[in-house]
């Protein structure tokens, strides 16, 4: 019972920033499901440990901001892969990490939780009545002690509704099929957020990671594994039609959270986003869109949470401040800088 228990940990948000993606862009939820379907079982197996398959996040609210097409997200989830496979097979990681500061990641951070929250709240407002029901939801999850639960609580009160309106969908699976985006997508939002991602991905989904399977597990997984194994994911599951996806600190801390010892968790987690995959089309299609904006905005106020958990708050807060105005990559950049040159100062 704590395996599956724990395999929930890990979906809090994985499913609210999945389902997200699918209602508001071309890509396809069955296929996006299946490929954390795919990788939960595979790393599971390889780690023996019940280590986490996350959405990356940075590059995820784009998407769901309109800033990055479904191509360019590709684009950029490949590049993304090429870079963590490069620096993990070499080793280099460790040493790459030293130069990105921890008030950089979580300015990084903090940006994209703002971004979400525009999202979120603007959808919202498309249905005060469904927004507020939503809400109402996710204030009794949270004062019962299931604040980082209420997300994934509020989706489910969607799928609900939603399953009451048009039916229990009818199972269906995508054909097979390899592509990969075209030249004309390799575009400068691309670039960007790929910095931006990387800059997460360094900080969280290596780690912040690593560190935890050692302090919970007491497993030696190093930063350059972990960045190996999610450049191999990322360069086999986007042509066939899955997200860029990473490990990450928080989809293991919720995995330990709710009970979860071993790989098993990973194997059970692995068959519900499966069964959910191929039942998922019809439901998305008619999600109502104010719920799914209180799912962001409560996704947006983890992030920002995680985000302002800094050594320097002006700094952390001017980098996500100046990714709102500008955009998410330019902050990194400028604020690594600013870091490296208060460092240098100090």
């Amino acid at each position: 019972m704590d395996e599956f228990t724990g395999a929930i940990g890990d979906s809090v948000t994985v499913f609210p920033v999945v389902v997200a993606i699918a209602a508001l862009s071309e890509l396809s939820l069955t296929r996006l499901l299946l490929g954390f379907a795919v990788f939960q079982v595979v790393w599971g197996l390889h780690y023996g440990l019940p280590i986490s398959v996350e959405p990356m996040k940075a590059l995820a609210v784009l998407v769901i901001a309109g800033t990055l097409t479904a191509s360019e997200l590709a684009v950029a989830g490949l590049l993304a892969g090429g870079v963590l496979l490069l620096v993990g097979a070499t080793g280099t990681l460790g040493r790459i990490e030293r130069y990105v500061g921890q008030p950089v990641i979580r300015g990084v951070q903090f940006g994209v939780g703002l971004m979400l929250l525009e999202t979120g709240i603007r959808l919202s407002l498309d249905g005060l009545t469904l927004a507020l029901l939503s809400m109402g939801v996710a204030a009794v999850v949270t004062v019962a002690g299931y604040r980082k639960a209420s997300a994934l609580v509020v989706l489910c009160v969607g799928v609900v509704f939603t399953v009451t309106r048009v039916g229990v969908p009818a199972p269906q699976l995508p054909a097979l099929t390899v592509g990969l985006p075209s030249p004309s997508s390799i575009s400068v939002t691309a670039l960007e957020g790929t910095v931006a991602q990387l800059a997460m991905t360094v900080g969280n989904a290596a780690v912040a990671t690593s560190l935890l399977l050692s302090d919970y597990y007491d497993a030696d997984v190093s930063v350059d594994e972990l960045s190996t194994s999610m450049g191999v994911m990322n360069l086999v599951a986007i042509p066939l039609g899955a997200m860029p996806m990473c490990h990450g600190s928080g989809g293991v801390a919720g995995k330990y959270a709710f009970g979860a010892r071993t790989a098993g968790s990973n194997l059970i987690l692995g068959a519900m986003y499966a069964v959910a995959a191929v039942l998922a089309v019809g439901i998305v299609a008619a999600f109502p869109l104010p719920m799914l904006g209180v799912v962001l905005g409560l996704i947006a106020l983890e992030l920002g949470r995680a985000g302002l958990d800094t050594d320097n708050l002006p700094l952390t807060i001017a980098i996500g401040a100046l990714g709102v105005a500008t955009n998410i990559g330019i902050a990194f950049v400028v604020g690594a800088l600013a870091y490296l040159l208060f460092e240098h100062l100090t």
